[in-house]
């Protein structure tokens, strides 16, 4: 269950602000709104499409390959 703790002092909308920002982190709101309607098998296929190329980019990101090292060059020092 997510949670967040109002600080001393601080306004109400704020924390509401720091919550939505934490659910929507966590993925609960889209699950709300996913979960509200009836969804087609067009639709589900597309979302787990989109949600696959989005985890592929994130993959790429952390796991490119490093460029390879021209003739005679020296790798880059650490």
């Amino acid at each position: 269950m997510t949670e967040v703790q109002i600080r001393k002092g601080e306004p109400v909308d704020r924390a509401l602000k720091r919550l939505k920002t934490r659910l929507e982190m966590d993925g609960i709101l889209e699950e709300v709104r996913r979960l509200r309607a009836h969804e087609t098998p067009i639709q589900r296929t597309r979302r787990k499409a989109r949600a696959a190329a989005k985890r592929g980019k994130i993959r790429f990101r952390f796991t490119m390959p490093k460029a390879p090292l021209a003739p005679g060059e020296a790798p880059p020092a650490a």
